[in-house]
């Protein structure tokens, strides 16, 4: 068991999806959310739910058990949440997990703890070239950072990791990355389990 916190991001609107993905059936479970719990209390000792409003999970068979971090504001983006993660759990790093990225497994996950070292911001996966800034380790100097970038109405992750001592770790395994962005991505990640 991992004893750093593991952080779904479940805060988001879910626009392209024209409804909301945390909620979609998944795997045998009645939410992509409880999916994702399941899979990810077999690695992390901690896990929490970040999100804008926990009343939408008022569905989940374990609600009154799970750990919510409540966002703050009414600006839709993860350097909200993550800003709201840091003065939650005054942790030194956790581990960031987007509830729609449902094939991301152990090895992934293990391979960013094992290439994570002092004087990181952050440890982030990256495929083909492109960043997974909802895959990796945040370290609590990012903090300062996503601060500093909300004064600015910066809110892109990408910018604020590029900005930052971050270790971009290289992976092959594009599918295992599937974002469940659209209903056709939904339809593919179906076919897929």
């Amino acid at each position: 068991m991992i004893d750093t916190p593991c952080v779904i991001f479940a805060g988001g609107k879910s626009s392209r999806m024209g409804s909301d993905k945390s909620l979609i059936p998944f795997g045998g479970f009645d939410t992509m959310t409880e999916y994702q719990i399941d899979k990810l209390q077999k690695i992390f000792s901690t896990i929490y739910i970040s999100c804008k409003d926990k009343v939408k999970f008022k569905s989940l068979k374990n609600y009154d058990s799970l750990n919510f971090i409540e966002e703050d504001g009414e600006i839709y983006a993860p350097t909200i949440g993550f800003i709201s993660v840091f003065e939650t759990l005054k942790c030194d790093r956790f581990f960031a997990i987007s509830v729609d990225t449902p094939f991301i497994d152990y090895e992934i996950i293990k391979k960013n703890f094992d290439n994570d070292s002092s004087g990181l911001d952050a440890v982030i996966a990256v495929v083909d070239g492109m960043i997974q800034p909802m895959c990796g380790l945040y370290h609590k100097s990012m903090y300062k950072k996503f601060n500093e970038m909300l004064k600015d109405k910066n809110y892109k992750l990408g910018y604020g990791l590029k900005n930052s001592n971050t270790n971009f770790v290289d992976f092959k395994c594009m599918k295992k990355f599937l974002n469940i962005n659209y209903p056709s991505d939904y339809k593919k990640a179906l076919e897929l389990i």
